[in-house]
This record gives C-alpha cells, structure tokens and sequence, in this order.
C-alpha cells in the first residue's frame, strides 16, 4: 500500500512541477503572440494625428497608411495617390489591387504595396472580413525546432534502449526467483507474498523505462527558448519563432543594414550646397546665412521642394505643440525648412498636390507634382539619391534663382561635392525641380530633365556601443557585413567607424556585384565587407550565395517591404521594430524592438546560451541514465533485487527531468561564449567533450555505488537487523548526492571553475536547495513511502562526501584533452578560449 502511495505521491509532484512550468510558459508565448500581433498605426482622432496601438483602434477613425503597412481594419479611402493594395491574404489573387474613389473599399488584414492613403475605419476587430475568416481557422501552435526534433530522436533511441535493459532485468529477477524457489523444492508452492514479490520485480522494470525515457529533453528545449525569449523581450527584441533563438547560436555572418541599426537614425541636416557654394548648417544663423547667399526666388524655390515633396507631416499634439511625423530622413530635412522660416502650411495652400511617387528602395527618390495657385502651370519636384537625381538632370538653378545648363565641368564639381559630404560620414540627397508646360500627359511625373537645387548633406551619427559589439561579433568567429542604400563613400565612412571594414576588406556598390560572374563572386565574397547602392534583390542574392555556396548560416537585417525576400530567405531574419514596414516584421523571425546593432549581438549570446544550456542538461541527464540503467541491472543479474525501489527511481527521475531541465536550461549566457566560434551547421550535437564526460561521470558513480551495494556493511560498519535498509539507504542517498554534485558539474563542460557566476542564477541556487531539503525529508520523515530509515550525522557526511567525488572527477576529466570536432575550430585563453584573428575570412 505504502509503495503505491509512494508512486501516486512522485507522480503527483513531477505532474504539478510540469503543469505549473508548461502553465507559466503557454502565459509567455500567449503574451509574446499579443505582442506580435500588436501593430502601431498613425491615426487622426480629435483632430490630431497620434500614434495608437491596433488594438485601441475604434470606428471613425482616420488611418494614415504608407507603403509596406498593413491595414488595420475595414475601411473607406477619403483620399489617397497611386495606392496599390495586396489583397492575396484574403481573396488568394496575387494581383495587387489599384484603390480609388470609384472603388475606395479597404479590408483588414490586405498590405499596401505602394502608394499612400487615408482611410476611415468603418469595422474593427472580430467584425472585419479578415476577423470573420480566422473565427474559422484555430490557430496551431508553434513547429517543433529543428532542436527539438534532433533532441525527440535522441529519447526515442534511450527509451527504447531502456525498454531493452527493463525487459533484462524483468527476465533475470524472476528467472532468479523462480530457480531459488525450485533449488528449495517449493516451484509448486505459490502464496500471496510470491505474488507481491513478482509485482515488484515488475515495478522495478517498469521504473527502469521511466528513467530510462527521458522525457525532459524537449521540455528543456522549451523551458531553455522560452526562458532565453523572455530574456530577450525584455532586452528589446521580439522572437517570433522559436526556432530563430537557437538557429542565431550558429550564425556565422550578420548582414546588417546601416541607418537605424548602426547609426542611430536621429537625423538632422549638417550641410547644403546650392547656388555653387557650401554652407554648413549651425543653429538659426542658417536662415540668415542662406538668404545672403541666394536670391528670394531661389531661396523661396528651395523652400517649395522641402514643403511640397516630402512624407513627413507637421501635426499638432495634444499639448497643443507641433510634432513631425514620418520617416527620420523627411523628419531632418522638415526641420531643416522650418529652420529656414518655412510654414508648412502656407507652403502647402500655396498649390495643389496632383499626384505623388512615394519614396521606394529600387527608385531611391521621391516624386511629386504639384499644380501651382497663380496659374503658373504644373511643377514638378523630386529628391531622392544623389546620384540618381543629378544623372536626371541637365540644368541647375544659379544665385538669381534662373535655370542655367549644367555642364561636365559642374556636374564632375557636384560629384566631389557629394563625395566630400560622403567622406565625412553625411546621407546625401539632391533636390531638384521641373516646370511642366506640357499637359497633354496627364498627370504623369516627368522622368528627367530637371533642375538641380540643392546637395544636402545628414548627419546620422553611429549608435554608441555599436563598434564594441561588431568587436565582439568578430571575436566570435561572426563576420559582420553592411549592406546599405547609401552612397558608397558615407558607407565606407560609417563601416570603418564601426570597424566593419577592415584594411584588406572589399567595399563594392550593388550593380557592380549584380554583374559579377559565379567565379568573381567567389573570389569576392569572402572579403566583401560593405555594400553600398544595393537594391533589396541584390541584398538577397548575396543571402542566398552566402548559404548555398559558402555554406555560412546567415542573419540579415530589413526594414522596407522589398526586403522581405531576404529576410524570407535567411536563417534568421532581423526586422527593425522602428523602422521596418509590417510587411518586413511579417517575414521575420526576429524584430529588433529598438532597431539596434547591439540588441543583434545579444541574441547571438542567447542563441549559443540556448544550445550551450541543453546541452549540459543532456550530458546530465545522460549520465543519471546510465547509472541508473546499470546499476539497478548488474545488482539484478549478481544479488537477484534492485537496490533502488520504485518510489526512490521516480524520485531520482523528478530531480533529472524536471528540476535539472529547470535548473540547466535557465542559466543566464556569460561573456566566454562570445569568444568562441559559432557552432557549425552539421556538428553533432552530443560533442566529444561532453562524451569524456558522460563516461567518465559514470564510470566513478557506478565504481562507489557498487563497493557500497556488495561490501558496503563491512566498510560502513554496519551491523542488526536494519543493517540492510540502512545500506540501502545510504546507497539511494549517495546516488543523489552524486547527481546534485554532477549538476553542478554540469555548469561549465570544459572549464574547472564551476562556481564562478552561480549565484547569478537564482534558479539554480533554488533548485539545488529544494533538491537537498526534500532528500533530507524523504530520508529522514517518509521512510515507510521511500524505503528508506533515518541515517547519523557520519552516513549523512559519507554520502555527500562520496557525491562531492564526482567535482574531483570532473577536475581530473577535464584536464584529459580531448581533440574537438573539425568543423568547429578550437579556441583557448585567460577565460579558457582563444579569440579569433579578426579578417574577411574567419568563418
């Protein structure tokens, strides 16, 4: 009776250890999906444009979209340019879809393609078609990770190793029993007890499978990504699958973006060349410098282009002050123009808007044609690249505001001009207009033929922290690559700032490496440091090259809608939670929350803890199996019983799966993993060092368990009648003892000092109290459950001292070297590794 209590109670405690565990993660992922699906949209409401959460969006509001945004909720158009919307979420036609005020519908859940709108929301949340549509459709649940699925194959294996060595020790215990009782002449005498005896042999093997299956595997798995996801949340960024966390522990190169995520995207316009000089932009003298420099038409010319071609817009607040909203480019170069003296307003009166071109990354400009007020005709103004919008035009406004030829002479003078604003670290755009005689077109844009206004030159500075984490990326065996819209003399500026680029590292522009031949690209692509001018296909072809032919496990940042086929394509793909469009975030499998450079390392750290964690938890895990397997098989096949009773195995299997998955896979990274190299793609997961281990671990447990099991009374001194339970006893406590030492073992695989940084893991620390405290009240208070009796203080020190054994094992293992696997190259230094040289080609 006692023994099935006993089992009832065990199962009990793993069950509700597992379910509060399991409960507190499906709470995590539950608020992560809420945070996932939480989008911001731009909404006037009371008459002023603010910032809302999706889920606050109620009926009569008034939605501004852009390019690459979702559309939050069932609408009508009230006004909008060449919006084009993707309906192929919800109608399956891939065709995108031309919006108008003949056909001003808009549907939850469709994705602007190009174009930009306001939109009158008329349903919102469950009422919308797309709402209605996933009334119908449950959900599933996260894919298992590629992790899991290795680490599931691992178990089955075990188990059924286990059902083997349960089926041996079944087979031998009672072929024993049965021949002891024909050896007595009582094979025809059959009583209760034999019953009950043949029951326990049968409860011992049924023990045997349960240890045996470790079960804890994928819950380590989850219980390590769920904590590491956590973490991450907290550290600003967002893992939408769960798989990202541990795959970014492999990655051996980073393709980052430049504005935002090494810079830190406040922009504010440094310099400006017009009218054939540079003017270096300093406070409010800028307005009075510029005007003594140019003409009033000129001047009012270059306000025009500024007001009328842009995306920001200037709204008041509720404090009642004016606020710019819209991309940090247009943000810089609005306040450049209400430095000027610029009333956005007034400019904006002062003609009609007819059509508008949104800036996107394969144009690289921005268009606009505006009708003006005086009868002046059509203008038509554009900015965008610099080289882009200087090739398209052929004159350029002089001091007294006239239109003049451009000459080779001047536009090789305009080119070192925006090299010099490239060369120290500035963005640089032209501005440039066109007066429209012809009307015959339409309202179509013109293409070329402008007139060149200004050079402006921004100023993004380098986030700080950034060149310390390329630092550590490249230590750690990451190449960091940069892969920008800019011109290629700001991006090389920017990249030796960081410390991307390196003395013999390559920068080359996008259509240079869309032209390269299959055997240039190889020769290039281990020394290609910066990329700039690139569009976001050249971005996935560099991406796919990099997997197919280099092998390398890529992470590549994206934040516009056309960067969705590379982030698709990556092993890991970044999308900036400030900057990057819905569409973006849709692809991704992680959104950098705060657009950071910083925060891309951080996850590298926690991906390699992931791996690192679980690893650890196997190679304990591993160990408590062979032992327990082994031992409970040789006593059965030398002294015909099981030293360890059922109740003490599922115990013993409690500590391994449960709190040792709770306790390994929760350990915070610490700073030596970012001082090895990445881990490769086909390493095997169950590393020779952790197999050095693993035997070794084993081969003292099982030495001690088993002196103490055949000789342990005349060693220990035992003697009575309980001299037997109290050997066992000190057995199944010596047993524990070794696994809590060997979980401590367990923290560090190589290095000899466990106990640095085991107080930074609280879990842990709380974990191997509650391990120890429970042993002590099993023991000592629930024998008749257990088996077991109360021990002396001297039995109790025997025990732990023996378990303490296994730390001078590991000392002495792990000073036994061991030769690592190929793809993944040793490493040693002051903390045990050896940094790697910095270089191109590291990985």
């Amino acid at each position: 009776m006692f023994d099935g209590i006993g089992i009832v109670l065990c199962i009990f405690l793993v069950v509700l250890v597992t379910a509060i565990s399991d409960y507190k993660q499906s709470l995590q992922f539950k608020d992560l999906d809420k945070e996932k699906k939480n989008i911001v949209v731009q909404v006037t409401r009371d008459g002023c444009r603010q910032k809302i959460s999706i889920y606050d969006l109620v009926v009569g509001d008034i939605v501004h979209l852009s390019i690459g945004d979702q559309v939050p909720a069932d609408g009508v158009l009230i006004s909008g340019y060449s919006l084009s919307i993707d309906e192929s979420s919800l109608s399956g036609e891939s065709e995108p879809v031309t919006v108008t005020q003949q056909r001003p519908f808009l549907l939850a859940g469709t994705k602007v393609q190009d174009g930009s709108a306001k939109m009158l929301v008329t349903t919102v949340g469950m009422r919308t078609e797309w709402g209605r549509l996933m009334v119908t459709l449950s959900e599933g649940g996260e894919d298992e990770t590629p992790l899991q699925v290795k680490l599931n194959g691992v178990a089955t294996v075990i188990g059924k190793i286990g059902l083997g060595f349960a089926v041996l020790t079944l087979l031998v215990l009672t072929i024993r029993f049965v021949v002891t009782k024909a050896l007595h002449g009582e094979i025809a005498d059959w009583s209760v007890s034999d019953a009950l005896i043949l029951m326990n042999f049968f409860a011992t093997a049924v023990t045997i499978i349960v240890v045996a299956v470790p079960e804890g595997l994928p819950l380590a798995v989850t219980l390590s990504l769920a904590f590491a996801m956590k973490k991450l949340m907290s550290d600003k960024a967002l893992v939408r699958h769960l798989s990202a966390c541990e795959t970014m522990g492999s990655a051996t190169t980073i393709c980052t973006d430049k504005t935002g995520t090494l810079t830190t995207n406040h922009m504010a316009v440094n310099k400006i060349w017009t009218c054939g000089r540079t003017i270096k932009i300093e406070g409010n003298q800028s307005e009075e410098v510029l005007q003594s420099s140019i003409t009033g038409e000129a001047f009012n010319i270059l306000l025009q282009s500024i007001f009328q071609n842009t995306g920001a817009e200037v709204v008041k607040g509720k404090d009642g002050k004016n606020n710019i909203l819209g991309s940090p480019t247009e943000i810089a170069i609005l306040e450049f123009g209400l430095l000027l003296g610029g009333d956005f307003k007034i400019h904006r009166k002062e003609s009609e808007i007819l059509k508008v071109e949104p800036f996107n990354s394969v144009k690289k400009k921005m268009s606009v044609l505006v009708s003006l007020s005086n009868g002046g005709g059509h203008r038509a103004f554009c900015k965008g690249a610099s080289e882009i919008i200087l090739k398209s035009c052929n004159k350029i406004i002089n001091a007294d505001g006239n239109a003049e030829p451009l000459s080779g002479e001047q536009k090789k003078c305009i080119t070192d001009v925006i090299n010099g604003f490239a060369c120290e670290a500035l963005r640089t755009l032209c501005l440039a207009f066109k007066d429209v005689k012809d009307t015959s077109k339409g309202d179509s844009i013109p293409e070329d033929n402008y007139t060149l206004i200004a050079v402006v030159g921004i100023k993004d500075p380098v986030r700080p922290g950034v060149k310390e984490a390329v630092k550590t990326c490249l230590a750690a065996g990451i190449t960091v690559r940069m892969v920008t819209g800019d011109n290629i003399n700001t991006a090389k500026a920017i990249a030796r700032e960081c410390g991307i680029l390196t003395d013999d590292g390559l920068a080359i522009e996008g259509p240079d490496f869309r032209d390269m031949s299959p055997q240039q690209m190889e020769e290039t692509l281990p020394k290609l440091q910066v990329m700039a001018r690139s569009l976001p296909l050249d971005k996935h072809k560099l991406v796919t090259h990099l997997r197919k032919e280099f092998k390398e496990v890529v992470a590549v940042t994206g934040d516009g809608t056309n960067d969705a086929p590379a982030l698709h394509e990556a092993d890991i793909g970044l999308a900036m939670g400030i900057a990057g469009t819905e569409v973006a975030k849709e692809n991704a499998d992680v959104i950098i929350m705060d657009d950071n450079f910083t925060t891309i390392q951080n996850v590298a750290r926690w991906g390699r803890a992931v791996y690192i964690n679980i690893q650890k938890f196997v190679q304990f895990q591993l160990t408590v199996n062979i032992v327990a397997l082994m031992l409970n098989f040789i006593s059965a096949c030398i002294s015909g019983s099981a030293p360890l009773t059922a109740v003490q195995l599922l115990w013993v299997n409690m500590i391994m799966d449960t709190l040792g998955a709770l306790a390994l896979a929760t350990e915070p990274p610490h700073e030596g993993l970012m001082k090895r190299p990445p881990i490769g793609r086909d390493v095997a997961f169950i590393t020779r060092i952790m197999w050095r281990n693993i035997i070794g671990q084993s081969i003292y447990q099982l030495i001690v368990l088993a002196i103490l099991k055949f000789d342990g009374k005349r060693l220990l001194q035992l003697s009575g009648s309980d001299a037997t339970a109290t050997l066992n006893t000190v057995l199944f406590n010596t047993f524990v003892f070794c696994q809590v030492f060997n979980e401590i073992n367990s923290r560090d695989m190589e290095k000899i000092n466990v106990i640095r940084g085991i107080f930074d893991s609280w879990l842990f620390i709380m974990v191997m109290v509650s391990t120890v405290a429970f042993q002590s009240i099993i023991v000592e208070l629930l024998g008749t459950f257990a088996n077991t009796v109360p021990l002396s203080w001297d039995l109790w020190l025997v025990s732990i001292l023996l378990g303490a054994g296994s730390l001078i094992v590991a000392v002495i293992l792990k000073c036994i070297p061991v030769e690592k696997s190929k793809e993944v190259p040793t490493t040693t230094n002051h903390d045990g590794y050896e940094p790697l040289p910095n270089g191109p080609d590291m990985a």
